[in-house]
């Protein structure tokens, strides 16, 4: 099987099995795992914020985020695809007792500052106001496209102007940084918080840091605990993290092999293929999703079903020049 479903499906390198076990390790929640501390540390400064904090998986960091910059009943905006909406099992109203406000984004998960500040609702005796902007990159269902920095920037302007935090959900932020050329706190720069997933295109077995203020971080810390995060001995998990921080450098051959997957299918009949960013590969199928996939399946390449029609292919580390061909030679079969 190539298995194109998702970069999560990465296993660690031999280095990083060997640096978990090797970890020197002790009681994170009494903050006395030094592999724990020193991950975080550096996790922070690559994001160029004051602090950070080791998390089990985006979606919590997510999650603790919201909680932690609002009042419970405020609303947040974020982009009517975002993963945060769509795939978090509505974490948003069964943790935090917030209010979603979806807005329209571009065709490339784009939040405009113009759209923002329309969404923005003032507290009053009747509305309990915006308490936080939700922002993606890459964004996932707009098919792994990278934000540039001046339009976080601009975005995040809009909502700082009316006193709104911003939260990005920077899952992948890595692609992102990367595909812009630009380092990963220059995509921090003006948000408030950013969750990274070490566990991604970064190959890490698990885990993912929440980054922002030192207040910040100290309040999430106590989220962190509220929803069951609360790690003892968890250097063994962080120090896979902490060589994971080092490979966002490599994420270049996944856009390299998503370029190639994605120029290939698309001289295929019954094809459409957009042109992909970064390391995600959104294809439109005649048949639907679930009969190609199925086929997909059959010949031994895997993805995903974003919509009836839309496939997604995800490239990443576990998978070589070699293996996309082989794969394109196969999908050809089905096509």
């Amino acid at each position: 099987m190539i298995d194109l479903r998702s970069d999560t499906v990465t296993r660690p390198s031999d280095a990083m099995r060997e640096s978990a076990r090797d970890a020197t390790v002790g009681d994170d929640v009494y903050r006395e795992d030094p592999t724990v501390n020193e991950l975080e540390r550096r996790a922070a400064e690559r994001l160029g914020m004051a602090a950070a904090l080791f998390v089990p998986s985006g979606t919590m960091g997510n999650q603790v985020a919201a909680r932690t910059h609002t009042e419970r009943g405020q609303e947040i905006l974020l982009e009517r695809n975002s993963h945060i909406y769509r795939w978090e099992l509505a974490g948003l109203a069964q943790h935090g007792a917030l209010q979603t406000r979806p807005l329209d984004g571009t065709d490339r998960g784009v939040l405009t500052p113009e759209t923002v500040r329309d969404g923005v609702v003032s507290a009053d005796g009747h509305r309990p106001g915006t308490g936080l902007l939700a922002l993606e990159n890459t964004h996932n269902a707009a098919g792994g496209t990278a934000l540039a920095p001046g339009v976080i920037d601009a975005t995040a302007q809009a909502a700082h102007d009316h006193g709104v935090p911003v939260h990005l959900d920077g899952a992948r932020l890595g692609n992102a940084a990367v595909a812009q050329d630009v380092p990963l706190s220059r995509m921090t720069r003006e948000v408030d918080s950013v969750m990274l997933c070490l566990s991604k295109g970064l190959g890490a077995p698990v885990g993912s840091v929440l980054a922002g203020s030192e207040a910040f971080i100290d309040r999430a810390r106590r989220v962190r605990k509220l929803l069951g995060g609360g790690l003892r001995q968890a250097g063994i998990i962080a120090a896979p993290g902490l060589r994971a921080l080092e490979n966002v450098d490599r994420l270049v051959a996944d856009h390299e092999n998503a370029s190639l997957l994605a120029d290939s299918l698309s001289e295929l009949s019954g094809l459409s293929v957009q042109e992909p960013e970064t390391n995600i590969v959104l294809v439109e199928t005649e048949r639907t999703a679930e009969a190609f996939l199925d086929r997909c399946s059959d010949v031994g390449v895997g993805g995903v079903a974003f919509d009836d029609h839309l496939v997604r292919f995800t490239t990443h580390w576990d998978v070589d020049r070699d293996d996309i061909e082989t794969a394109v030679d196969r999908i050809a079969t089905v096509c």
